[in-house]
């Protein structure tokens, strides 16, 4: 869930086409968080199977559920996180994986799969995975980076960075206060969003995207972002480190799946057993910088990949963080209000 994304919607770009010939040819169409795949590996793609790949992207779970529910446009290929792949599961949205298809599924790493929200990865296919921690300015900040408390410490007011995400942010306050990333009760969801409305002040901005010429330029002390972005902006910038709080976080996982209404599954199965493959998984490895559970990819990678922080997550990390799940709307409903309060807060 939770990216540095591509403001572009990369939606048939000729370099996307190119090679894929006339357009009688078999199409494939992609729903994709931004920067979230190396357009030079469909490109190969569309060379290897003759076909043409239409390329579509999402800034959020949330705003790619309803277009795929409520749009009468279909794909093919969508790669949602956890918590949406159980509700798309429950919904019925979703077509059942024929894993003959797929025998580059053998590459990847059995802690990444049979996952509560798709036991036995019936419905999905693993792509990418990671943590919610900290990164931050060693420059700037001398403590230890092992609590969420110190995003609440007046000593870095005004250079905060909180993501902008209702789930995230409010999940680090819930395990702050020592709650489940996934709590259901009124009362604490209320305490975080007032800890949340406390924190305000201090705070330079909720970010997104942005959240990398902030860190690069120095202006901020210290962000909440995903891991897989921690990689990227880490590897571009000196004097950052990244560090998941010992309160615990998600850990989230983005998985490939396809719509029960795909025009194409074949092709859609024919692509994901492409994107496993250890020389294309590698290679879009280093261009999207999140963290892969394909192990004979991992092997190809050179040794930079294995000094990240943001890349390379400890299993103590994960086995301390829980995963997003798809909490009733009545839920939802408690969180939405929450979050209205905080931004409307001064």
């Amino acid at each position: 869930m939770k990216r540095i994304l591509l403001i572009l919607s990369l939606l048939c770009l000729p370099f996307l086409a190119g090679g894929c010939g006339s357009d009688d040819r078999a199409q494939l169409t992609v729903y994709n968080w931004g920067d979230y795949m190396d357009p030079e590996v469909i490109a190969q793609f569309e060379d290897e199977y003759n076909c043409r790949v239409n390329y579509e992207t999402y800034t959020s779970n949330e705003d790619m559920y309803v277009k795929v529910k409520n749009s009468s446009d279909t794909y093919d290929v969508l790669v949602p996180s956890d918590y949406m792949i159980e509700r798309l599961i429950s919904e019925a949205m979703l077509r059942p994986i024929t894993k003959d298809n797929i025998p580059n599924l053998s590459n990847i790493d059995a802690a990444a799969q049979n996952l509560a929200f798709d036991p036995g990865n019936q419905y999905s296919v693993p792509y990418f995975y990671g943590v919610l921690g900290i990164v931050y300015n060693t420059a700037q900040v001398t403590e230890p980076v092992d609590s969420w408390n110190l995003l609440w410490n007046d000593k870095y007011a005004s250079k905060i960075l909180m993501y902008d995400s209702i789930r995230d942010s409010m999940g680090v306050s819930l395990k702050r206060l020592g709650f489940s990333m996934n709590e259901t009760n009124e009362t604490n969801i209320n305490a975080a969003r007032d800890a949340l409305i406390s924190q305000k002040p201090l705070v330079m901005a909720y970010v997104t995207d942005n959240v990398k010429s902030l860190m690069a330029s120095g202006d901020a002390a210290m962000a909440v972002v995903y891991s897989g972005d921690a990689a990227i902006i880490m590897s571009e910038t000196d004097h950052l480190g990244f560090a998941v709080p010992k309160e615990g976080s998600n850990a989230y996982y983005d998985n490939f799946v396809i719509p029960k209404n795909a025009q194409n599954p074949e092709l859609a199965e024919q692509f994901i057993n492409f994107m496993l493959t250890p020389e294309i998984a590698a290679q879009n490895i280093q261009y999207v910088g999140y963290s892969s559970p394909n192990t004979p990819a991992l092997a190809l990678l050179d040794s930079s990949w294995a000094d990240n922080a943001g890349f390379n997550i400890s299993s103590e990390d994960l086995a301390h963080s829980e995963i997003f799940k798809d909490l009733p709307s009545d839920v939802m409903e408690i969180y939405n209000r929450a979050w209205t309060e905080i931004n409307v807060s001064k």
